[in-house]
């Protein structure tokens, strides 16, 4: 899974003409398909007048499998592949983009519903406000309280978020932690505490 990567902060729209045709571009964020799904609904809605609402969407790491894309009536692979290949060359991640198009009487031909596709897309991108996204990893721990200021001088050298710990008879901890850097950090806790921290299995 790639480590870090941007995806969209906010909504972005993006619109241009071509021989008489109009294309507004949004693009959203979407972390998982079903948030893809409602955001295209929701510009469905948003246009029931319009001819086409083509769309793509990569909802998660930029290298995950669960993507998607739909010409909505234009000629096959003139318009989700392309905008889906924009997204893919982007290196984003967690995006979706909706494409809609009012028709202006002239045919743009293949090759020309491909760019005006493609430039929609790359339009809408140019202006994504856009955030980091940290892929992280879920770690538990277990140990004695002698070691709790051992185990807060290793935390305070990583990238760690979502702590939450608990006390008993020992301590015990669960955290998110930057995917790459979950061994460096088991590594560094296990010799700096004489391997005295364990990890119990996470259910």
């Amino acid at each position: 899974m790639t480590a870090s990567y941007n995806i969209p902060a906010s909504e972005h729209q993006f619109e241009f003409e071509i021989k008489r045709s109009q294309f507004i571009c949004y693009a959203a964020q979407a972390s998982h398909r079903e948030a893809a799904d409602h955001f295209i609904r929701s510009i469905r809605a948003l246009h029931p007048q319009a001819r086409h609402v083509c769309w793509a969407y990569i909802a998660g790491a930029p290298d995950t499998t669960v993507m998607s894309m739909s010409d909505d009536g234009e000629p096959g692979g003139t318009a989700g592949r392309p905008m889906l290949k924009v997204l893919q060359h982007s290196g984003m991640g967690e995006i979706v983009v909706a494409v809609v198009r009012y028709f202006g009487g002239i045919k743009l031909g293949t090759g020309g519903l491909q760019r005006a596709y493609s430039d929609a897309v790359s339009g809408v991108l140019e202006g994504l406000p856009l955030k980091l996204k940290v892929s992280r990893q879920q770690v538990q721990l277990r140990y004695d309280y002698a070691l709790e200021s051992a185990v807060r001088h290793v935390l305070s050298r990583y990238d760690v978020e979502d702590e939450q710990i608990s006390y008993d008879l020992q301590v015990s901890m669960s955290l998110q932690i930057a995917s790459a850097q979950v061994q460096a950090f088991k590594t560094e806790l296990t010799n700096h505490c004489a391997g005295a921290v364990h990890y119990p299995a996470i259910n």
